[in-house]
């Protein structure tokens, strides 16, 4: 199982270095006023087993065919995040019908893939992938502060840019401190990911 809190600090540079050399792009924050298009995506490894984090390898590589199978079928891909046993993102589409038949022929070929190179046909890898529209401006902007601190949520770093496997660092590099301080405390997390449709969000 891929463990970023065993790794060693020089582990940790080098897995970094070897994300960054992706420059996997970062689009664009929510606008306000804008249409009811936006959704929160997710999906878990079967009984959260870490397939995903076999290796730091893997992870980069799922990253980049995640951000890539999406920016292919979605108009934004505004925020993501790797974790080891599951994955976020935050998308505008106008088709989800689409974006979610992809993603399940993407899982499907990883599925294979994975299953081949672990030795193990057979085995079951994703359990589902979830989506949840954003009601308003205030749900995405919460999306965007929730699906960044979803690692320090489940206790791999203590900081947004410490994980390598994430948005976090488009967004902290290209947006103002200042907003970024000012929008987590104007959309703060609180129960989120408890009451996906609560109307007040």
């Amino acid at each position: 199982m891929y463990d970023w809190r065993k790794m060693t600090p020089e582990q940790h540079e080098r897995a970094m270095t070897y994300r960054r050399e992706q420059r996997l792009p970062w689009h664009s924050p929510p606008h306000y006023n804008s249409q009811r298009v936006f959704f929160h995506i997710n999906a878990a490894c079967y009984e959260h087993q870490h397939i995903i984090g076999h290796s730091p390898e893997r992870m980069v590589s799922f990253e980049q065919t995640l951000y890539e199978t999406l920016h292919e079928q979605c108009e934004q891909v505004l925020a993501w995040c790797v974790l080891s046993n599951h994955y976020h993102a935050l998308i505008k589409t106008e088709d989800l019908i689409a974006v979610i038949k992809e993603i399940g022929l993407m899982h499907g070929r990883l599925a294979y893939q994975w299953n081949g190179e672990d030795e193990k046909r057979g085995r079951k890898c994703w359990h589902r992938c979830q989506d949840r529209v954003m009601r308003s401006n205030r749900h995405r902007w919460v999306s965007v502060n929730y699906i960044h601190h979803n690692p320090i949520h489940h206790g791999y770093v203590s900081k947004w840019q410490d994980w390598p496997f994430s948005s976090a660092h488009q967004y902290l590099e290209q947006t103002d401190p200042k907003i970024v301080k000012k929008m987590w405390e104007t959309y703060p997390l609180w129960d989120y990911g408890k009451g996906w449709d609560d109307p007040e969000l």
